[in-house]
């Protein structure tokens, strides 16, 4: 589906300390809080964009909050057969998150996060063992199969400890709590996540993957474990005084808030800071902004082609959009562009985007709008694809990529044919060979692979150009694509018949309003009807199944049951900020692609709710969750554009969109007041809010109001709705009117009701600053209009 968007976007122009001190003690100054799985293929790390160049000129800054995932098993139990197999079913069997699902038959005593768990803990003076991760997490699987099976480690927990397992994508509240103690106390943060508690759920010491037994001077779990229990009993006025310093520092450290009658940030001084500081990170051969691990990052490559956009006649304008380009030419031809099935793994494990940690995101997916969808249901959309699958040689113990990758005998078997008219009788599989990187011995160097799962596998990489293959094997252009088309075709024919990676059946609201997003705006953009009406049903998916019409409530997630239907847990958890924002968006885009009104009346209704439920009267801007509830230790507001963009960022444009569309100046203040809650962090380090500088150069350059007048479903109305939607114009709304005074936009904005249709024709009208252009009724004369920057607007 979004592969056409892909295409277009890439190819169309080929040229172009104290705290970590406190907590290191608990443990001993040999015994690191932080392990890891090997150099290249740790834990599940929570990736900083402040590269290591960037931060020569940067004050360093936690890289928190990120979002990253969730993963695998059907919502009834996926891998794991009848519990009747079973030695051990603890109580997660009777929930419905995949990841919990993954640990329902540990020898551990288990509990899901809620009162039951804290009960038990204050009611037997125990502290807690939380344990956080997501099910497509690889380390996460690592942990539980080291750890958690193990019957001594499941015993030593049970008895000495509350244990909680918890699904980071149904509570990210909890989740950003306990990460940034994690980060704040040992220098980092990922997947799998350990912390302990005291039974009031402070936490006094955390840490990431725990190998299960002793390495040399890295204590094991086991020994970790044996460590807090003596603790506990000998030292916890200690621990419980130090974790509360920690706790009130961090309260402290991660206040957020505008001072009295504080303004945003200049946007252009901003911007620049933020393109230089990108520039400065900027890895010029294989494009992206570190060299290794190296992420998608969509939120940096929209802002370098705004910032372009803003900044077209300049030198900093050109080098942004070629980093740009540059960067998404690169993912398309490496190994974290699935050359067989389509879409993006979610990062690279070296620099030149070759091998990938094997996991798919849907938000990846969502906001790179590259690759066909193809795990959704009843118009919703799975989570994530796994990592690890069963190899196709057999056996039950899974391996990363292994779906994925091939042998050159694989190849050779599956494309025998001799090509006609190719240089020394060369076989399909030997032009593909040269064409995807493939060896006899592999591709994979040894220092990408610590642990041998990808010994003698290839994966795919364009490691020619199309040209180059067709000259070396002396046939035409044409045919080479021809043959690789048909190549990958088979082979994605025989990566269906493999034992497949699990897909996390868990549907999120947040996820989904990107995935909205990304259909609504491919689908205007090209014209192609089947993507916009699938945005439409994924509009209608969320309002039937994640929305609560009586509570008025964004509802976090629902799942697949047994029969395919769509399940909800009793009681179901209320959405977060990022549930909230990212819907909005996405309606605010749904709407621009269908002029259907019911999404933007839905969309102001989301934001009313939305700023009762999470805005800060005092200081501005949103809290992350529910200030109310009191398990959540951590008022925390969002302060990083990551894997996805944070809420605020997201919320700030939000609020811009709503007050064009609805005349509501409350919501224009509102996003000037959240704007200046940020400036502190947009005026240093804006390469950390690369969304939110976007909201805030659309502050300044105000957004243009373009208007379309005639019938909603006529060809004419239509030709100059896809004028609009050919042309990059990232500050503008699009609105549509009838002449209907009754309807909502003209009961927003009744300056409507004096636009009008020419001689009978749909016409465009293109307003900025309460000033508006001659109307215009034709195609290609409003597409100059809008691509014309130089020239201010005629008035009517």
């Amino acid at each position: 589906m979004l592969r056409q968007a892909w295409r277009w976007s890439v190819f169309r122009n080929t040229t172009a300390g104290t705290i970590r001190s406190l907590a290191a003690a608990f443990l001993g100054a040999d015994c690191p809080l932080r392990s890891s799985g090997g150099p290249t293929r740790g834990f599940e790390d929570i990736p900083n964009p402040l590269s290591v160049k960037s931060q020569r000129f940067l004050q360093p800054q936690p890289a928190r909050y990120l979002s990253l995932s969730v993963f695998i098993s059907m919502a009834s139990g996926g891998d794991h057969p009848s519990s009747n197999h079973h030695k051990h079913t603890n109580r997660l069997a009777q929930e419905r998150s995949p990841y919990l699902l993954q640990h329902a038959h540990n020898p551990v005593d288990w509990y899901p996060w809620g009162q039951e768990a804290f009960e038990k803990a204050k009611r037997e003076d125990k502290p807690i063992f939380l344990s956080v991760g997501y099910s497509t997490c690889h380390w996460c699987h690592v942990m539980e199969r080291e750890c958690f099976e193990d019957k001594e480690i499941g015993k030593i927990l049970s008895d000495n400890f509350v244990c909680i397992k918890l699904d980071r994508e149904e509570r990210p509240d909890v989740d950003k709590v306990y990460m940034t103690f994690v980060q704040a106390t040992s220098g980092g943060g990922g997947w799998p996540m350990s912390v302990w508690l005291t039974p009031n759920l402070q936490p006094f010491i955390g840490g990431t993957y725990f190998p299960p037994r002793d390495q040399g001077r890295r204590p094991g779990f086991k020994t970790v474990l044996m460590r807090i229990i003596e603790q506990w009993q000998y030292n916890r006025a200690t621990l419980e005084s130090s974790g509360q310093r920690i706790i009130d520092a961090l309260k402290k450290g991660t206040t957020i808030t505008a001072n009295p009658g504080e303004s945003p940030p200049l946007a252009p001084d901003v911007a620049n800071r933020c393109f230089q500081q990108l520039a400065h990170s900027y890895e010029e051969e294989y494009g992206g902004f570190r060299d290794a691990p190296k992420f998608p990052s969509p939120v940096n490559l929209m802002f370098l082609m705004c910032y372009w956009s803003a900044n077209r006649r300049t030198s900093e304008g050109v080098e942004a959009l070629q980093m740009a380009m540059h960067t998404l030419r690169m993912m398309a031809l490496g190994g974290i562009h699935d050359h067989v099935a389509q879409g993006f793994h979610r990062y690279s494990t070296d620099s030149s985007w070759h091998v990938p940690h094997f996991e798919k995101m849907l938000y990846d997916q969502a906001q790179l709008a590259v690759a066909y969808i193809t795990a959704f249901q009843s118009g919703g959309f799975y989570s994530a694809e796994d990592a690890d699958s069963v190899p196709v040689s057999g056996g039950l113990e899974k391996r990363e990529g292994a779906f994925c990758v091939w042998t050159a005998s694989e190849v050779r078997e599956l494309l025998p044919d001799v090509v006609e008219g190719a240089v020394g009788a060369a076989t399909l599989a030997d032009i593909f060979m040269h064409h995807y990187g493939v060896k006899e011995q592999g591709n994979v160097a040894p220092e990408q692979d610590p642990h041998g799962e990808l010994q003698g596998k290839n994966v795919l990489i364009v490691c020619y150009s199309v040209e180059l293959t067709a000259a070396h094997f002396g046939i035409a252009v044409e045919k080479v694509n021809e043959l690789m088309t048909s190549a990958r075709a088979r082979m994605a024919e025989v990566r269906k018949i493999r034992p497949q990676p699990h897909l996390d059946t868990k549907m999120l609201a947040s996820w989904n309003g990107l995935m909205l997003s990304a259909f609504a705006r491919v689908g205007a953009v090209l014209g192609n009807e089947a993507m916009v009406e699938r945005a439409v049903q994924a509009g209608y998916f969320l309002k039937e199944h994640l929305w609560d019409p009586d509570q008025q409530n964004i509802l976090r997630s629902c799942y697949r049951g047994d029969q395919m239907e769509v399940q909800q847990i009793s009681p179901p958890i209320c959405g977060f900020l990022d549930d909230y924002a990212f819907i909005i968006s996405g309606l605010l885009d749904l709407y621009e692609a269908t002029f259907e009104t019911e999404w933007l009346q839905w969309a102001e209704e989301l934001q009313i709710r939305q700023d009762v439920l999470f805005w800060d009267d005092q200081g501005g801007g949103y809290f992350c969750s529910d200030p109310n509830d009191v398990t959540v230790l951590l008022r925390l507001k969002e302060d990083q554009d990551g894997a996805e963009p944070s809420a605020n960022s997201v919320s700030a444009s939000n609020l811009l969109r709503l007050s064009h569309f609805t005349g509501r100046q409350e919501w224009l203040h509102k996003s000037q007041q959240l704007l200046a809650a940020f400036s502190d962090r947009l005026t240093r380090i804006p390469i950390a809010l690369p969304e939110m500088v976007r909201a805030l150069m659309a502050q300044h350059y105000t957004l243009r109001q373009i208007v379309i007048c005639g019938q909603k479903d006529a060809l004419d109305t239509a030709s100059l709705q896809a004028a609009v939607n050919s042309c990059f114009l990232p500050f503008k709304v699009l609105m549509h009117t009838d002449g209907n005074p009754e309807s909502f936009l003209c009961q927003h904005l009744p300056v409507l009701s004096s636009m009008t249709q020419l001689d009978g024709s749909a016409t465009a009208y293109v307003c900025q600053d309460f000033t508006c252009s001659l109307p215009v009724t034709e195609p290609q004369e409003l597409r100059q209009l809008l691509l014309d920057t130089t020239n201010p607007l005629e008035t009517a």
